[in-house]
């Protein structure tokens, strides 16, 4: 990928949007790119945390997993994400996996040089605490729903947010971009597959979501809302 392909890419990122090709040039001429084909990893949870990562083409998926090897999928990361999203201005290790669920093209850049451009341009410093800040929020709406909510309305307030993280508007329904198995859902939130699988056809019956030709949901996000709220 040459530099003005990088460039490209990297003023798309929401936390460099605002830049100018000034700005930018700094970041640029310290990332480089790599390629890591479908089942490859990007780092290991507890790896030492010494780059950040833009996806430019493919996704991964970031899990955690217990003593036991119990796997918690935290997210599924598209084109345009940055990730890991902790480790700035501290010494720390990778918080979690990182496996590529389809061959991705990534923009890595050194963390370390990183925060020294944060450091001297303050506002990317500040858009960058935004987005932390909104991802803190998530997890505390994640929390919220395991504390408040039975395992019914985690499933749906998980498809609730895949719609606006994995998710695209085609009509009045949402489409989510990613394939995700019962399995996959269920580790998002932890409970069983089976439970899912049911919850999933209860649904279905209802009208409340299907599957296209190529097995990813389609989500009434409105009808599942009034399912939760009413």
């Amino acid at each position: 990928m040459e530099q003005r392909d990088i460039r490209k890419r990297l003023a798309a990122v929401p936390l460099f949007k605002e830049l100018s090709a000034e700005e930018l040039e700094p970041i640029i001429e310290i990332a480089q790119v790599r390629f890591y084909k479908h089942k490859m990893y990007v780092f290991m949870q507890d790896d030492p945390l010494d780059r950040v990562f833009f996806i430019h083409t493919g996704k991964i998926k970031i899990y955690k997993t217990d003593f036991s090897g119990k796997e918690q999928i935290v997210s599924v990361l598209e084109p345009g994400e940055m990730f890991p999203h902790a480790g700035f201005f501290r010494q720390g290790k990778f918080p979690a996996h990182a496996e590529v669920t389809e061959d991705a093209t990534l923009i890595v850049i050194p963390i370390d040089q990183f925060e020294e451009i944060l450091i001297s341009y303050p506002e990317l410093c500040i858009k960058l605490f935004k987005v932390l800040g909104e991802k803190i929020v998530d997890l505390q709406g994640r929390l919220e729903a395991q504390i408040l909510h039975n395992t019914y309305e985690q499933i749906i307030l998980l498809l609730i947010r895949l719609c606006k993280s994995n998710g695209e508007k085609t009509g009045q329904l949402y489409q989510l971009t990613t394939q995700f198995t019962n399995r996959e859902l269920a580790n998002m939130i932890g409970t069983s597959r089976e439970t899912v699988s049911r919850t999933i056809n209860h649904l279905k019956k209802k009208q409340f979501i299907s599957q296209n030709e190529n097995g990813c949901y389609l989500i009434d996000q409105e009808a599942l809302k009034q399912e939760l709220f009413y």
